[in-house]
């Protein structure tokens, strides 16, 4: 199997007193053809270690090979090969839909044409239209064409689907989808927890500059032991008495509490609820809110990490 992208022990230090380290020396590799998630809180490296691989920074040490080059040698091979959406890609307004995708073209040595990028993001209907008046959707899509122009093996979208309604962002799925089934290859980083599910062959958490666990997303699951989450609020707040006997009902895989909120990891809701109920009527507490649902990658991250993944 090919190898679209190789980072072995990378690092990045900022100087300082002290020194900063935003990457400590992270190793993964992506394959051909698929779509690797990156996720974390603000702050966790990821972007570092995008930015190094985009050839916008230098890593302090370590190495990273895109598409089988390195940026000291061979930059502009990589350039011609790779595309980029950037979570916020200021475009000129006064210019129209085709006109932009002209622009991005020429950058490029091959491509496919700008008409063609229009249809492959739906925006054939506004490809006559200027910038400006497009709506958030239909300017994410574009942002997105920009980076299939040039007909790329590679594209890293940053946090494409932020802020779009959800027919928008289930239409770029659908681009990113189309993307991968080619055979190329998309580095994805997102909040979404549905969106990497769905779209993630792979995914990579990062906390504190380090990849903290890598895996399919039903492996990572799978992982936590349990299958089940049960989230609830309280009018007061239980004591650690509580949350242990709590942790020793049979299937609890864990109980933890988030600002005012509490969260089961379990194996079988039906035998932990009525036990659940039990003990805090037992203990004059009333429960304010209460859902059931299935483990997801968001649970994952909060095991790892002990925070919420938007957490800053």
């Amino acid at each position: 199997m090919q190898i679209a992208i190789c980072c072995e022990n990378l690092k990045k230090t900022y100087p300082g007193k002290p020194p900063v380290e935003a990457v400590r020396g992270i190793s993964f590799s992506v394959n051909a053809g698929e779509c690797y998630g990156v996720l974390g809180p603000n702050g966790a490296g990821k972007t570092t270690t995008i930015e190094i691989l985009e050839g916008l920074l230098d890593a302090t040490s370590g190495s990273a090979e895109v598409l089988g080059m390195n940026w000291g040698t061979s930059a502009n091979a990589i350039r011609q090969r790779i595309g980029v959406s950037l979570q916020e890609t200021q475009l000129s307004e006064r210019l129209t839909v085709r006109e932009t995708l002209k622009l991005f073209r020429s950058f490029y040595s091959d491509g496919i044409s700008a008409e063609q990028a229009v249809e492959r993001v739906s925006l054939t209907a506004k490809r006559d239209v200027w910038v400006k008046n497009l709506s958030g959707g239909q300017k994410q899509r574009l942002a997105v064409a920009t980076a299939l122009v040039g007909n790329p093996d590679l594209i890293f979208l940053d946090e494409p689907t932020t802020g779009l309604d959800p027919s928008s962002r289930r239409e770029l799925w659908e681009i990113i989808e189309s993307f991968t089934d080619s055979g190329k290859t998309v580095m994805l980083t997102t909040h979404y927890m549905e969106e990497a599910e769905r779209l993630c062959d792979r995914v990579a958490i990062f906390d504190n500059g380090e990849i903290i666990t890598e895996g399919t997303p039903s492996a990572l699951i799978q992982s936590l032991g349990a299958e089940h989450v049960i989230e609830f609020a309280t009018d007061r707040r239980l004591e650690g008495g509580d949350l242990e006997l709590l942790r020793q009902i049979e299937t609890v895989d864990q109980v933890e509490m988030f600002e005012d909120q509490y969260r089961i990891s379990l194996g079988h809701p039906h035998q932990v609820l009525p036990q659940l109920i039990d003990h805090l009527s037992d203990k004059h507490i009333a429960m304010t809110n209460l859902a059931t649902r299935s483990a997801t990658l968001e649970d994952v991250f909060v095991a790892k990490t002990g925070k919420q993944l938007s957490s800053d």
